[in-house]
């Protein structure tokens, strides 16, 4: 697998709301993982941002944290996950909030795996594609649970009603009618 993007960024510590500095890694396989320094030998946490990431706020949609001295309310941005967890970040720049931001939204969506032969290892919430090749890829699934067995391909029926389109079926229609109700009109004279 391949690394998106990496770099560091200042992340607020959840107890202390202490800013630190980390190294972030996220993968091709849409997990962002962020460790204490550069050489990744201490893992902090990880994110898989197709699974658990709902939302990715910027600037001033980043509710309730200043930002670190010295950096302006563009530079930050938040994780917002599905368990409740909020990351809160601060980038060295706007522009690198930005490309931080456009790559994270973009693994949420479009990560694509590249596994080798199924063997049962493919992460859960995902399904596997065969390209032409017969290299098997598993992508996320964009949609709520779709049961055991993924949602099932649906049949869409459509129904048209005969339509007919020529004057004379009116004309004999209504001239049914009008002999219909002559003939119940005279029935009632009787009466």
């Amino acid at each position: 697998m391949a690394f998106v993007k990496s770099g560091w960024l200042l992340r607020q510590s959840t107890i202390l709301k202490r800013w630190k500095k980390n190294w972030f890694d996220l993968w091709s396989d849409g997990h962002l993982i962020y460790y204490d320094d550069q050489t990744r030998q201490n893992v902090e946490d990880k994110v898989h941002m197709p699974v658990d990431c709902i939302n990715i706020r910027t600037g001033h949609e980043c509710r309730d944290i200043q930002p670190p001295d010295g950096k302006p309310k563009d530079c930050m941005l938040q994780i917002v996950c599905r368990d409740g967890k909020t990351i809160s970040l601060c980038a060295e720049s706007t522009d690198d909030c930005l490309a931080w931001k456009f790559t994270l939204q973009d693994s949420r969506t479009n990560t694509a795996y590249g596994y080798g032969p199924y063997t049962g290892a493919y992460p859960p919430g995902t399904q596997v594609v065969y390209a032409a090749n017969g290299q098997a890829y598993a992508v996320p699934y964009q949609y709520p649970y779709a049961g055991l067995y993924g949602q099932q391909p649906t049949n869409q029926v459509i129904i048209r009603e005969r339509y007919r389109d020529s004057d004379s079926d009116l004309a004999l229609g209504m001239l049914a009618g009008a002999a219909t109700g002559m003939a119940l009109g005279s029935l009632f004279w009787v009466f």
